[in-house]
């Protein structure tokens, strides 16, 4: 094949930019059809096994989504292939390449994890760089794959019926290589069990030494990545839609939502994204919790004071020594209050 005929084979599968995303040949991966809404413009790409919404800005993952359920993942798997591949579909300058993780000390983190692939096409697509997101090595390998990845594969295993899970990440924290691949600063995991009409998401810092926290609300992670998944939660069981019940009873009183940031130290990037949340009037108030680091504590409030008009509130918690637990005693979170 010469290289024209090569040229006009490529083009023919490419896809759409759009901010709407259709998936047109794999809308059953979605409940009830329903896709996603965002204002984020990317290319929606379709999979045996799973979808992909993809950033051409980002070099990766908006979402993905899998329809995955207990018989499939109990079912035999595939060797695993370790075959990273350049995705052909996205136009070349909208790809990340295999050279920009190169040495970057950062893992390919999966999206859609190969372990969850039960088909010799699924376990191959599922190293497309497509499905990558520039993840902290200790955090792939540790917290992310065996307290949030393993956590749901044995909740699907024991649920009735089909579970739906998107995963995505957020922020900035800089890039990788020559395509510019985005750094998240969060990664999160939404699980949805149709037949209870639940759904709840882990939320992890990007980072080796991201600690476990409780799941948030379906609401909660709309509220801070800014997609809509469109899923039916059941009002009387979901927390999110009795938050819901009391905003309406409270009416303007109740406070938004929060989210933290954690600074082992003072990070300009950080602290830029919080300006410019605060910029955009989303936030009410910031309250910085230290245990022993006071001077990285003033240090972040006196930045935050300066360049924007908010109530910024100190507050030391110690919590007590423990042989059994360890404490990021010297790390500083800033809990941002939204309105």
């Amino acid at each position: 094949m010469n290289w024209l005929a090569k040229l006009l084979l490529l083009s023919t599968l490419w896809v759409p930019l759009s901010a709407l995303a259709l998936f047109n040949e794999c809308q059953d991966l979605f409940p009830a059809q329903q896709i996603p809404t965002t204002a984020q413009a990317g290319r929606d790409l379709c999979f045996d096994d799973f979808a992909i919404y993809y950033s051409p800005i980002d070099k990766k993952p908006i979402y993905t989504v899998e329809k995955l359920n207990g018989e499939q993942l109990q079912a035999p798997h595939p060797r695993r292939t370790n075959q990273f591949y350049e995705e052909a579909r996205l136009p070349f300058d909208e790809r990340s390449l295999l050279a920009d993780y190169r040495g970057s000390g950062y893992d390919r983190g999966h999206n859609v994890p190969a372990g969850d692939m039960t088909r010799e096409r699924g376990m191959a697509q599922s190293f497309s760089l497509a499905n990558m997101m520039p993840q902290a090595r200790q955090n792939n390998q540790g917290i992310w794959a065996k307290r949030v990845e393993e956590p749901t594969r044995m909740y699907i295993k024991r649920a009735q019926g089909d579970i739906y899970v998107y995963t995505g990440s957020t922020g900035q924290a800089g890039s990788l290589g020559k395509s510019k691949v985005s750094i998240p600063t969060h990664i999160y995991k939404l699980v949805y069990d149709p037949a209870k009409k639940k759904a709840w998401a882990y939320w992890i810092e990007n980072t080796d030494e991201a600690q476990m926290s409780p799941p948030i609300t379906y609401a909660e992670l709309v509220q801070r990545t800014g997609i809509d998944f469109h899923l039916p939660i059941d009002s009387g069981d979901s927390k999110s839609n009795k938050q819901a019940e009391i905003v309406k009873s409270v009416g303007k009183q109740l406070m938004g939502g929060w989210y933290p940031v954690f600074f082992d130290q003072l990070s300009p990037q950080k602290v830029k994204a919080i300006i410019s949340d605060i910029q955009s009037g989303r936030v009410a108030s910031i309250q910085i919790q230290y245990d022993r680091n006071e001077e990285l504590a003033q240090k972040l409030a006196q930045e935050i004071l300066a360049q924007g008009s908010i109530q910024v509130t100190l507050l030391q918690s110690s919590p007590p020594d423990s042989p059994a637990v360890s404490y990021e005693r010297n790390r500083v979170t800033a809990i941002v209050r939204t309105k």
